[in-house]
């Protein structure tokens, strides 16, 4: 049977990443970044991480190494391409607004006027993942996760707990030794470092390989609860202190040069704690068989988390376009509700109909309706899928 949650928080992520997207949006207060120190990216890694396990350790054990990693890697080409197509497109797309709104800061802000300059070395390094426009570079980071998937599917079946333990020292060099991916054309380096973001991949991949451990953290304990529910609320209060200057006075120098920076691009400890308290409080709520999971009302949300891939790159188009709408005619509360509004009708329409021509001559998939016969796990497994598709882009 198919787990819901998968899709649901996946295109929960989706519907939180084209908001967060749009410069100004003051629905974006609604999103998991204005009430914790994660945020969607998260979700998204570690979701993907769990998928990848489910499906291509799947096809490790029916037909072997060399296939489960020709698959891999026919997914990552299948990711790459896409990742190209959505370079050229948006590139254009920005280009040309910029210049019917005679906008040249519109270049500038999304990262691409570098592209002009030199388009000839700005393409060979666009090819190589090194030059990319703004909101884009969560898919160059889930490609290069993926490629590494062949090498570490054998150890993640046979000693997933060794795995982890080595991604977590790759994670502790990565920060300590400040190791990152190259950019172009500034010099900079990726900013979500693949090095750091690893460590979630990994810890999805591995609650998908460890049944036992991830059911046992569906069961309810007391103090476990309330140190997670402590810390989602110690997180809460330090976001709110970034938007009320008092509130931020209050903290004292001392903690302050604790804390901060708090780094995106690294991972830094306390998102990454921040995130598993949040899941850990989320999984009390969201089993495997909870009857919310097929209210009607959020089969738009369960829909795009199924085309994920699909959702994000159309998702990128429509916060840009959102973001000249609101910059060139009406950047009013209603403009922002109905840009928002409208964006994530545009993508659940589009992936009502993807969902519709792959069911096209395919029988139908065995409803979600009751658990499955042995314990659930946090995530449990999901209905059979077909092997070529891994489901998390």
């Amino acid at each position: 049977m198919r787990d819901l949650r998968l899709d649901f928080f996946r295109g929960l992520a989706l519907w939180f990443i084209f908001v967060d997207h749009i410069p100004g949006n003051q629905i974006a207060w609604v999103t998991m970044r204005n009430f914790g120190l994660s945020d969607a990216t998260e979700v998204f890694v570690f979701i993907s991480g769990y998928t990848s396990a489910l499906v291509y350790s799947r096809i490790l054990d029916q037909h072997g190494w060399r296939f489960a990693a020709a698959k891999v890697l026919d997914r990552c080409w299948t990711l790459y391409i896409a990742y190209l197509f959505l370079f050229i497109a948006f590139t254009a797309q920005v280009a040309y607004t910029a210049r019917v709104f005679d906008n040249p800061l519109f270049t500038e802000e999304m990262g691409i006027a570098g592209f002009f300059a030199d388009p000839a070395v700005s393409l060979v390094q666009a090819l190589a993942l090194k030059f990319r426009p703004a909101n884009l570079d969560i898919l160059p980071l889930y490609i290069v996760l993926l490629l590494s998937l062949p090498v570490l599917l054998p150890v993640l079946r046979r000693w997933p707990l060794a795995l982890l333990a080595g991604s977590v020292m790759l994670y502790a060099a990565a920060r300590v030794l400040d190791w990152n991916l190259p950019t172009y054309p500034d010099g900079g380096v990726w900013f979500f470092n693949p090095f750091a973001w690893q460590l979630l991949f990994v810890l999805g991949a591995t609650m998908q390989r460890l049944p036992k451990v991830a059911a046992a953290l569906t069961k309810r304990r007391g103090t476990l609860l309330w140190l997670a529910g402590g810390y989602l609320f110690a997180s809460l209060l330090l976001v709110t202190s970034w938007q009320i200057a008092p509130m931020a006075a209050l903290m004292p120098m001392w903690l302050a040069e604790i804390l901060y920076p708090i780094s995106k691009t690294d991972l830094d400890l306390l998102r990454l704690a921040h995130f598993c308290a949040l899941a850990y409080v989320v999984l009390q709520i969201a089993r495997f068989d909870s009857a919310w999971l097929r209210w009607p009302a959020l089969a738009p949300v369960i829909l795009c988390g199924r085309q994920s891939l699909q959702v994000f790159c159309l998702g990128i188009f429509l916060s840009f376009a959102g973001q000249t709408v609101l910059n060139h005619w009406s950047a009013s509360l209603l403009a922002q509700f109905s840009v928002t509004l409208v964006g994530i009708a545009v993508m659940v329409a589009a992936a009502r109909m993807l969902t519709w021509y792959q069911s096209v001559g395919r029988p139908p998939r065995q409803p979600a309706s009751a658990p499955p016969a042995a314990p659930a796990a946090p995530l449990a497994p999901a209905a059979p899928m077909a092997p070529a598709k891994d489901p998390s882009a």
